[in-house]
């Protein structure tokens, strides 16, 4: 399978989008209930509350870590901010959602610093999102394989050089 890559480069913001048949409760639900987040991305625990800590496990990383973020903003069943450091940078995260006609739309945007690889990060992302309509839909999970590197090329040629890059 080679999916096709939809993120965009928008300035520093990543942006991809995901559309379901669902409406937006049954779609928050997948984004913020521990055991539907399990699915496609993995479990959480701790306090979800805006300004609350969460430990999130990648569970579909070599390992299955646990990383710690905070809730920024949880404005249910329309947005959730989240924010990280870790090894790999900070991660500033915005999901939002939208539903007209029975139809949900996600926008997920990763704020960038600049730090980040854009060509090893929209490849990630669009991995977990197919996860997450794969898990919806009853299908298997995609292959990472199938993303990465092979993506990697079309969002690195998004990227703007900035004077003194």
């Amino acid at each position: 399978m080679s999916p096709t890559p939809t993120g965009r480069l928008f300035g520093d913001d990543l942006v991809l989008t995901r559309e379901f048949r669902a409406p937006i409760d049954d779609v928050w639900a997948s984004l913020t209930e521990p055991e539907r987040t399990a699915r496609w991305f993995g479990p959480w625990k701790g306090d979800a509350a805006p300004g609350g800590s969460v430990q999130v496990q990648m569970a579909l990383e070599e390992g299955g870590p646990w990383m710690d973020m905070t809730i920024d903003a949880c404005e249910p069943p329309r947005r959730l901010a989240l924010s990280a450091v870790d090894e790999h940078g900070s991660w500033r995260l915005d999901l939002t959602l939208t539903e007209r006609d029975g139809v949900t739309e996600l926008r997920f945007t990763q704020h960038l610093t600049g730090a980040e690889s854009v060509g090893e990060v929209g490849p990630g992302w669009e991995f977990y999102l197919d996860a997450l309509v794969a898990s919806r839909e009853g299908r298997p999970l995609p292959d990472f394989g199938d993303y990465f590197p092979s993506q990697r090329a079309y969002f690195e040629a998004q990227q703007v050089s900035k004077p003194g890059d």
